[in-house]
C-alpha cells in the first residue's frame, strides 16, 4: 500500500501553503494514498521553530519506511533550506520526490541569491507542481530541464450558503506589507472617499498595521478604515460573506488564496496580474484588473463598482463559476491524484 509523506508548516501556521494543504487533507486523494502531514515550521518565536522543525524532522523520519513519495511544499528561500533535509534524506532513502513551488516572486526565488539551492531542489526532483502556467515557464526557463513541470492550481473554500445581507466596504485580506500594496489600496480609496462616506475599507491581516493606520490618518480617512487583525474561524466567514467587493492590489503572487476566498464567496474582485492570476482573469468579465502602483485606475474601478450594482452582480456570478469549475476542490483532487499516480506507478 503506498503511503506519501506530505511536507509543510504546521496547520496552527497561517498561511497560503497551510490553506492548501489543509484543503487537500480533506479529500478523497488523501485516504487513498495514505498522506501523513509533516510539520517543519510554525510562526513562533526562534527557540519554538527549532523544536518544532526537530520534531518533524523525527516523525519524517519514523514514517520514512514504507514511504513511496514525499511531497514538499516550499517557497522562499528559508522555506527552501529547511526542506533540504527533508529532500536530501528522501534521495539518500531513493524514495521519489514531488516539489510544490509556492513562491511570490522570481526576484526573491530563482533570480535572487540563492538560485543554487532551487537549481539543485528542481534539478534533482523527480517531479514539480507549479501554481500557474507563469511559474511553469520560469522554472522551465531557469532550469533548462526535460523534468516534468505540473500545473495545479490552489483550490477554493466550499461554501455551502452564501445568502448574506452585504454591507458597504471593500474588504483587504492578506498580510500588510508593501508587497501585497495595502498602501496604495489606501492612497486610491482616499482619492474617491469624500464621494462615499457611507463606504469604507476593512482590512483583514497582521503586518504594518500601525503604519497603515498613520497613513489613513494623514490622508483624513481614518474614520473610514478599519483594522481587524489576522481573522480565521466564523470572524473571517462573517467578513467575507457581509464585503461588497474585494481588492488585493499586490505586487507579486504565486497564487494568491486571498482572491480564491474571494472568488469562494462569490465576491467581485478587483485585483492586478501578477502570478497565476493572469492565466485567469478577463478584465471586464471575471474581475476589474489594474497594473500595481496605478493609483488613478484602482481608484476608478473602485469607484465603478460602488456606483454600478449591475456589474458587481455580473462579476459575483463569475466569481461563483471560477469557484464551482476550475477552482474547486474537486477539480484539483482529480488533478492532483493524476500527478501522484503518474509518479507512483
Amino acid at each position: 500500500m503506498s503511503k506519501i509523506l506530505v511536507i509543510g508548516p504546521g496547520i496552527e501556521t497561517r498561511g497560503g501553503i497551510t490553506s492548501v494543504i489543509k484543503a487537500h487533507s480533506e479529500t478523497t486523494s488523501w485516504d487513498k494514498w495514505n498522506c501523513v502531514w509533516i510539520s517543519s515550521y510554525i510562526d513562533k518565536s526562534a527557540f519554538h521553530k527549532i523544536i518544532y522543525f526537530i520534531r518533524g524532522y523525527v516523525k519524517f523520519l519514523f514514517h520514512l519506511p514504507g514511504t513511496s513519495l514525499v511531497h514538499i511544499h516550499f517557497s522562499e528561500p528559508m522555506s527552501a533550506y529547511r526542506k533540504l533535509f527533508f529532500f536530501e534524506t528522501a534521495r539518500l532513502f531513493r524514495i521519489k520526490i514531488l516539489v510544490h513551488f509556492h513562491a511570490f516572486s522570481p526576484e526573491t526565488t530563482i533570480n535572487g541569491a540563492h538560485q543554487k539551492v532551487y537549481k539543485k531542489i528542481f534539478n534533482k526532483a523527480d517531479s514539480t507542481i507549479a501554481l500557474s502556467s507563469f511559474w511553469k515557464d520560469k522554472i522551465a526557463d531557469f532550469t533548462n530541464s526535460s523534468r516534468q513541470i505540473n500545473i495545479l492550481y490552489n483550490p477554493c473554500l466550499t461554501i455551502e450558503d452564501r445568502k448574506e445581507a452585504k454591507s458597504k466596504y471593500i474588504l483587504f485580506a492578506g498580510t500588510l506589507n508593501a508587497r501585497k500594496g495595502y498602501a496604495d489600496l489606501i492612497k486610491a480609496f482616499s482619492l474617491i472617499s469624500a464621494k462615499f462616506p457611507e463606504w469604507k475599507l476593512i482590512f483583514a491581516g497582521n503586518g504594518e498595521i500601525e503604519k497603515a493606520k498613520i497613513l489613513a490618518r494623514s490622508l483624513n480617512i481614518i474614520d473610514q478604515v478599519e483594522f481587524v487583525g489576522w481573522v480565521s474561524g466564523n470572524i473571517k466567514d462573517t467578513l467575507f460573506r457581509q464585503a461588497s467587493i474585494f481588492c488585493l492590489p499586490s505586487y507579486a503572487e504565486g497564487f494568491p488564496m486571498a482572491v480564491l476566498d474571494a472568488w469562494a464567496y462569490g465576491l467581485p474582485v478587483i485585483t492586478t496580474p501578477v502570478g497565476g492570476l493572469p492565466d485567469i482573469l478577463d478584465d471586464g468579465k471575471n474581475g476589474l484588473i489594474f497594473e500595481p502602483g496605478d493609483l488613478n485606475t484602482l481608484s476608478q474601478h473602485m469607484e465603478t463598482l460602488i456606483q454600478n450594482i449591475h456589474l458587481r452582480s455580473k462579476l459575483e456570478r463569475e466569481s461563483l463559476i471560477l469557484a464551482e469549475d476550475v477552482f474547486h476542490l474537486n477539480v484539483i483532487d482529480k488533478d492532483l491524484d493524476i500527478i501522484y499516480s503518474n509518479i507512483i506507478t
